[in-house]
């Protein structure tokens, strides 16, 4: 499952520098999640590290985008080869 911000979301930057899939960036308003990036920090944390620090709670799953544990350590595996390809 990707996460999303939702409109409650008050620009306060903590949740971008947080992201361990650079999955987080600044939308035309407010922060966006790239669902393709985000693995709910599934190889990197416990939990979300953009849930954690968000003050106002506006980071929930997509439902748009439900995915599998599987589905995400697969995600995790792919974005690491493609770091791994680009250093």
């Amino acid at each position: 499952m990707a996460l999303m911000i939702t409109d409650e979301c008050i620009n306060c930057d903590v949740c971008e520098p947080e992201c361990p899939n650079e999955a987080i960036s600044m939308g035309p308003e407010i922060y966006r999640i790239d669902p393709e990036r985000c693995t709910e920090c599934v190889g990197h944390c416990d939990e979300p590290q953009c849930v954690q620090v968000c003050p106002v709670a506006c980071i929930p799953v997509d439902p748009q985008r439900v995915e599998t544990r599987e589905s995400l350590w697969a995600k995790y595996r792919r974005l690491q080869g493609e770091a791994a390809s680009a250093a």
